[in-house]
Order: structure tokens, then C-alpha cells, then sequence
């Protein structure tokens, strides 16, 4: 008779195939040469770097980070995701992704005093990502999509989990003025890092705010300012240097017309310097002296 093994029995088998061999096939499969990863690894990294002054408002996150319960939770989140490369077992990986995401449901939670939809969560996930700024992300991401088992990548909260993560890295791929609801010249600035968003106003916090959180806004003003000022110095001593190459070739040109205007007809002036001390060939056409004269009265 045909013996029947229950899907459980089936899923728990493949769990323990799979840590059996990713385990020691790890340092071969992950990120291989022969494929583009680490290259993706280094432009999303580029990209979410750039991204740096990205706030909460821009992206409509329902989180409030002045709540220390919230606060703790955030870091949390970007402890869980930046922890994903740390696992070399794919199953453990989208662990890492599932924790992230729950805490990040708790954040909103406790923030709205409600449960967290998902069009809270998405934007939420971005931001957490540009926060944390994971080490070999992509590189993680197809790690997870060739080798985790199957199933749980197309059901389960596992799987919900990890295509919001892959939506949440899509959009900050293609993130642009229009998403953020900027103009096209801010956004500019901001990504060049000509100017930064204004920060909310440290004296504007409640007297329960979370005094690190405080203080994290109060150091992000300071360091704000003090990027704003260097670049004007920088602007400043750039423009200087430009008035002074203008003057010094204006001057030259003046000179030039001066000497073009009135040049000058002594080839040689150590001689005609000297011919002054020399005899004068021209004095028999001088009158001849005042002789002195007796005045009889």
C-alpha cells in the first residue's frame, strides 16, 4: 500500500534539505561572479546613500517617532533587515524580513492606535530601507528568490513580506520629484546635496518627546546649518578667485593699450641714463655766460 506523508511532514522536510545544503554551499551560490549581484549591491547602495535626507512627511509615513515605544520598534525594524546578510540559510533570511515587517505593523499600531493597512505599510517599508541602508541587499534578494523553498515565497506572510520588500526596493530605484510631491529643483538639490530639508524645530517637541530622538533632530539641524554655510563659503572663495583672475587680466590688458598707445623709443635706457653725466656736444649754441658787472653810483 502507498503510504501517505502529510504537506507539514513534506514542508518540514525541504526546511531541513535546505539548511543542509545552503549551509555549505553558501560561500559559492551567494553572489556568484558570473552574475551582475554585486554590481546591483553597489548602485542600490549609491542610490539609498543619496537618498539620505528622504523624511517621513515626503513619504506619508504614519509613524511618530517622538513615542519612545515607536522609536525602539524603528530601530528594531532596521536591525532586522540589516541583520538579513548576517543568515546563510534563505528560510532564516526571509525570517529577518518577516520581523522587520511586523514591527514595523506595531510602529504604525501604537502610532494610530489601530491596526496598520497596507498603504501604511508600504511607504513605511521605504523608509526603513533608506534608514537602514542593508549591506548586499540585492545580492540577498536573489539569494532568497533562487533558493528558498518555493512555497513560501508565493504564500504565507513570508511571501507577502518579501514582495513588498521587492516593491519597496523598486521604488526607490525609480524614485523621483513626483513621488515625493517636489519640484524638479529641489530634488535636485537635495540629491546634490546643495540643500538639505528643514528639520522639524527642536523646541516644538512635546516635554514627553524621547530625549535622543530630540537630540538625533537637534545634531541633523547643526549639521544642516553648518553644510549650508560651508557651501556659501565654498561659493564665496570660488567667486574671488574668479574676480581676481578678471582683474589681474584687465589690468594686463590696460598695460598692454597704455604701452601700444606710448611706446617707447629708447632702445637702449642704460645709455641714455648715462648720456645725461656726459658732455654736452650742443654747448656752442648756448648764449654766453653773464659776465659781472661794477655798478658806479
Amino acid at each position: 500500500s502507498q503510504t501517505t506523508v502529510s504537506p507539514d511532514k513534506v514542508e518540514t522536510a525541504m526546511d531541513q534539505i535546505e539548511k543542509f545544503l545552503m549551509t555549505r554551499l553558501y560561500k559559492n551560490v551567494f553572489c556568484p561572479e558570473f552574475t551582475d549581484d554585486e554590481k546591483k549591491d553597489l548602485a542600490i547602495q549609491k542610490r539609498i546613500r543619496a537618498l539620505h535626507w528622504v523624511t517621513l512627511q515626503m513619504l506619508c509615513v504614519p509613524v511618530n517617532e517622538v513615542i519612545p515605544e515607536v522609536s525602539d520598534l524603528v530601530v528594531k525594524a532596521i536591525t532586522d533587515i540589516i541583520e538579513m546578510d548576517s543568515k546563510r540559510i534563505p528560510r532564516d533570511k526571509l525570517t529577518c524580513i518577516t520581523q522587520c515587517s511586523k514591527n514595523i505593523f506595531n510602529a504604525i499600531k501604537i502610532t494610530k492606535d489601530e491596526p496598520a493597512s497596507a498603504d501604511d505599510f508600504l511607504p513605511t517599508l521605504i523608509y526603513i530601507v533608506l534608514k537602514a541602508n542593508p549591506p548586499r541587499l540585492q545580492s540577498n534578494i536573489q539569494y532568497i528568490t533562487r533558493f528558498c523553498n518555493p512555497s513560501r515565497l508565493m504564500t504565507g506572510e513570508d511571501g507577502y513580506y518579501f514582495t513588498n520588500l521587492c516593491c519597496a526596493i523598486a521604488f526607490i530605484e525609480k524614485l523621483d520629484a513626483h513621488s515625493l510631491n517636489l519640484s524638479e529643483e529641489e530634488f535636485s538639490r537635495y540629491m546634490s546635496g546643495q540643500a538639505s530639508p528643514k528639520k522639524q524645530d527642536s523646541d516644538s517637541w512635546q516635554e514627553d518627546a524621547c530625549p535622543g530622538v530630540k537630540q538625533m533632530h537637534r545634531n541633523m539641524d547643526l549639521l544642516s546649518q553648518l553644510s549650508e554655510r560651508q557651501e556659501r563659503i565654498a561659493n564665496g572663495a570660488r567667486q574671488l578667485e574668479k574676480d581676481l583672475i578678471d582683474w589681474t587680466d584687465e589690468v594686463s590688458r590696460g598695460v598692454q593699450d597704455i604701452v601700444q598707445k606710448y611706446p617707447l623709443h629708447i632702445q637702449n635706457p642704460s645709455q641714455a641714463l648715462a648720456a645725461i653725466d656726459s658732455e654736452n656736444i650742443e654747448d656752442d649754441r648756448l648764449p654766453p655766460p653773464l659776465q659781472p658787472q661794477v655798478y658806479a653810483g
